[in-house]
């Protein structure tokens, strides 16, 4: 069979590079669980928090509960997120559990400190390369970006809300330090993952008023290569003198943490008396923007 003869989706469920992120990320996430966190019983949130506490309680296999705890969340996920997610994601939580079980690790240190902070930082880096892969490692990480798409929390907030059940439950079995290390441990974690996945491309939305509005447009969209909005608004109503005011653009874009000093910079120069304001942004779709990887 050639590879034209391949099913579309199989054809183009990885590039080279994001297999490549996703072989990266199961290794650091299989790092961080048998050097950090289940010898010494800490817990991490999600399915994988889950099966810690179930392997610890009842003695299961670990790789086995991490693998058929996340087929119910991958399962529906396949219908309701997308296909190609669905079987990144089998593939992705399938090298985990089998990594697990066959890679030895010697744990790495006893203090729980460093336990809490390296472990999470490891597992959310971990995570978060197997997200940019166009997967997830964990069942919540597959809930997560369901929930988004329908209330528009981000995936790290809605990750919180159902791990803050299961450190409830740690917190009954294993007492309140453990939950609480557990807690230091997930933080670590969700920080991490939202690093790598938003990171340096975080999408910020400028704002700028200015009494150079045309050259600013120019300045975006010829030199930067943005898309912009613009709004015909008043400026003035200032205190003392109300009734003072002046028709003005309000120029609008999209940009990423790196670029917005850049922007900022040359803007500046251009009217050191532009009023400039930015909101961080959870998602974009459409126009001129750097696109992410798509589940």
């Amino acid at each position: 069979m050639t590879n034209a003869s391949l099913p579309l989706n199989l054809r183009h469920l990885y590039t080279p590079k994001s297999f490549f992120l996703m072989l990266v990320g199961v290794f650091l996430a299989v790092f961080a669980l048998k050097g950090f966190m289940i010898p010494n019983g800490f817990l991490d949130g999600g399915v994988t928090g889950i099966s810690i506490l179930i392997h610890d309680l009842y003695k299961i296999n670990f790789g086995l509960l991490v693998l058929v705890i996340n087929l119910i969340f991958i399962i529906p996920a396949y219908h309701y997120v997308g296909k190609l997610f669905a079987i990144r994601s089998f593939i992705a939580i399938f090298l985990l559990s089998i990594g697990v079980e066959l890679l030895k690790i010697d744990p790495i240190t006893t203090d729980k400190l460093l336990i809490a902070v390296f472990g999470g930082a490891f597992i959310g880096l971990g995570m978060g390369l197997v997200i940019r892969s166009g997967a997830a490692i964990d069942g919540f990480e597959v809930l997560a970006v369901f929930t988004t798409r329908k209330i528009g929390f981000s995936i790290s907030e809605v990750i919180l809300f159902f791990n803050s059940l299961i450190f409830l439950t740690a917190a009954f079995h294993f007492g309140l330090e453990s939950a609480m290390y557990s807690i230091i441990t997930y933080f670590a974690a969700v920080k991490m993952v939202d690093y790598v996945v938003d990171g340096i491309e975080e999408y910020i939305a400028l704002t700028i008023i200015s009494k150079e509005p045309d050259n600013i447009k120019a300045l975006l969209v010829n030199h930067f290569g943005k898309g912009i909005t613009v709004y015909k608004g008043e400026r003035g109503y200032l205190p003392g003198n109300f009734h003072v005011k002046v028709d003005c653009d309000i120029v609008t874009t999209i940009v990423t943490r790196l670029e917005l000093l850049n922007i900022n910079d040359k803007i500046s120069k251009m009217d050191p008396t532009a009023f400039m304001y930015t909101n961080k942004i959870k998602e974009t779709k459409g126009g001129i923007i750097k696109q992410r990887i798509k589940h």
